[in-house]
């Protein structure tokens, strides 16, 4: 009985030490897995830093006409370009909002967060343009502003780009 015994424990003990490899496989297996979770919780991230961006650069853009209203001689008729909404980011270090130049608000806002503005489109319009009689601009109207971007992946992957979008609406008081 005890060589019985003994022949099984020896055909355990070599079933043992046929899986030497096992630990070092799941390991890598899950290095994987928890690799492909951090990356995906980092390109979200990025995602919604992308997008409060632009919510906030329109933002920034509805506040900037409804401040300025009728006294922004930018935006009379409807598609307007509107230089001081859209137009060129200001150099760093320099006020969009100074009246003698013609420096974008909404860009010059979103450069400081790390993005390409050459990239964004933003577009004005007036909403009650067409069914009142004052200018698109004037008061009590509406404006807003949207703004577009091709989010670009962070791993790429040659993956497209996929367009965000934000848009902010306000009256106009002034």
């Amino acid at each position: 009985m005890s060589q019985t015994s003994s022949r099984s424990r020896s055909r355990f003990k070599s079933r043992l030490g046929s899986d030497r490899g096992q630990a070092t496989i799941e390991f890598a297996l899950v290095i994987i897995m928890l690799f492909l979770a951090v990356v995906s919780i980092l390109e979200l991230i990025i995602f919604m830093h992308t997008y409060n961006v632009l919510a906030d650069s329109a933002k920034e853009g509805v506040r900037y006409a409804i401040v300025h209203g009728a006294n922004n001689s930018y935006a009379l008729v409807p598609p307007c370009p509107c230089a001081k909404l859209d137009g060129l980011p200001a150099p760093p270090g320099t006020s969009a909002e100074d009246p003698t130049n013609t420096y974008g608000v909404v860009k010059t806002f979103a450069q400081y967060s790390l993005h390409n503005t050459s990239s964004m489109t933003v577009t004005v319009t007036y909403p009650d343009a067409a069914t009142t009689a004052r200018p698109s601009n004037g008061t009590p109207n509406r404006v807003k502003v949207t703004v577009s971007y091709p989010y670009q992946w962070f791993l790429g992957l040659g993956w497209a780009a996929i367009p965000v979008n934000a848009s902010a609406e306000g009256r106009i008081m002034n």
